[in-house]
């Protein structure tokens, strides 16, 4: 189990996120800014923002126009400006965690759970056998399975 969770997401859309609910300015390419209530993010980074201004700095006279909702892809992202109240979310303390003991299980966690623990399982029961795991589809002595293993199918010898 990583620091961040089982689905393999970095850390930065884990904070992303957490923020969601909060009041974020989001820097786009074309050069505007969006400011609003993050409704949802996506791993993907695309955003869903409620009761939104959208400016244009680069605009003479720095138009600015209300929308109810926007979505915007996360490809076109620059930038996002989350409230500093992140600064103490929970997944920080579990970075922490795992560097001060080196990946250890975080406390209240006796061992793996989900996935992780049945690989781990898997293992230690091919341990306790003495190695003599039959391995995948239905596999019997030697682990073959389906005539004999190998690309052919044949007896498998040479």
């Amino acid at each position: 189990m990583s620091v961040v969770g089982n689905n393999r997401v970095g850390i930065p859309i884990v904070l992303l996120h957490d923020a969601e609910g909060a009041v974020v300015t989001v820097e786009l390419k074309s050069g505007e800014h969006v400011r609003g209530l993050l409704f949802e993010a996506e791993d993907q980074m695309n955003i869903y923002l409620k009761h939104a201004v959208i400016s244009n700095p680069n605009f003479p006279g720095g138009k600015r126009r209300k929308v109810d909702q926007v979505y915007i892809r996360g490809s076109q992202i620059v930038f996002i400006t989350i409230p500093d109240m992140l600064r103490h979310a929970p997944m920080f303390q579990r970075i922490k965690h795992w560097r001060k003991y080196g990946g250890a299980p975080p406390e209240g966690v006796q061992s793996a759970v989900g996935q992780a623990a049945a690989i781990l399982r898997k293992a230690q029961e091919r341990r306790g056998t003495g190695g003599n795991f039959a391995g995948g589809r239905g596999g019997g002595p030697g682990g073959r399975g389906f005539g004999g293993g190998g690309r052919g199918g044949g007896d498998g010898g040479g």
